[in-house]
């Protein structure tokens, strides 16, 4: 891959206008595209071209990078009259990093195939502070060859990268992520509004458990933040149950039972009950701690 692309980048939320800059920072000329122009304006501080469409700035780009909300709108994004697919040049390479459907991907990987594109299917995973970092979990779907070209920008935004298989896979362990992500959500929440109740401080208790077999990348992560009641989404509620949705049906797909993940989904369905919904996952303690 040549060492200087245009790319563009389309989605620069949360966790998207982090990896657009490392692509930036690295000499990589950036064509951006988000529905709300406010955030992608440290790009274009930067340098960025903005366009008033994903379709106007796939069409400019060698590689195409998508992180979106959801399934829907990854399949408008690509599929849409206007959109990616359509408006790409034979050749491009497109690369979807939201967390989607299988099915979806494979569908997209067909499209891109018919007009002369190649597609990867890349979710990731690390949150907010991933992205920051650069330490992100990029797991892939696709063709090997597609996957060693895109290898160089995945390199930029995350350090444990692995192709899992043909279209889809990237999505299909994903899924296998946020099971555990999910129900290890409810594990620490669950522990320390236990240790709360009981009277300890759930501060010391954290300390004592998240070093032991009890620990984990959530709890060391997100518990801090709900102790010191910080909700803010570095990834949020609304996006958690849609994964969970997402798993759910694609374990009834496979004929197989996930009983924790239902219990988790209902869970969560309570706290974006409650209006939680734009607040980061770690408001499932605030399920056990605030109202009864």
């Amino acid at each position: 891959m040549a060492s200087s692309l245009s790319i563009a980048f389309i989605g620069t939320g949360v966790m998207g206008r982090s990896m657009a800059g490392h692509l930036q920072k690295a000499g990589h000329a950036l064509h951006v595209y988000n529905r709300t122009k406010e955030k992608a304006q440290a790009l274009l501080d930067a340098g960025a071209t903005w366009h008033d469409s994903a379709g106007s700035a796939a069409a400019a780009a060698e590689v195409v990078v998508t992180i979106l909300g959801f399934p829907a709108d990854v399949e408008t994004t690509y599929l849409g009259a206007g959109g990616i697919v359509e408006k790409a040049k034979a050749g491009t390479l497109l690369i979807d990093m939201t967390t989607s459907s299988p099915l979806l991907a494979r569908k997209i990987a067909g499209a891109a195939a018919q007009r002369g594109q190649a597609a990867l299917d890349a979710p990731v995973s690390g949150g907010d502070i991933g992205a920051r970092e650069a330490r992100l979990v990029i797991m892939v779907g696709g063709e090997e060859a597609d996957f060693n070209r895109a290898k160089p920008l995945f390199e930029l935004m995350g350090k444990n990268i692995a192709r899992l298989g043909p279209a889809g896979s990237g999505q299909y362990c994903k899924m296998a992520n946020q099971i555990a992500v999910a129900v290890g959500g409810v594990a620490w929440a669950e522990a320390l509004a236990y240790a709360r109740a009981a009277g300890l401080d759930p501060n010391q208790v954290f300390a004592s458990i998240s070093g032991g077999a009890a620990g984990s990348w959530a709890m060391t992560n997100l518990a801090p933040r709900a102790l010191a009641g910080n909700y803010a989404p570095g990834f949020y509620v609304k996006h958690i149950l849609k994964d969970m949705k997402i798993a759910l049906d694609s374990a009834a797909e496979m004929k197989i039972d996930v009983p924790g993940l239902a219990c988790a989904k209902k869970l969560y369905d309570q706290v974006a009950a409650r209006g939680w919904e734009e607040c980061g996952t770690q408001a499932i303690y605030r399920l056990y701690t605030e109202l009864k």
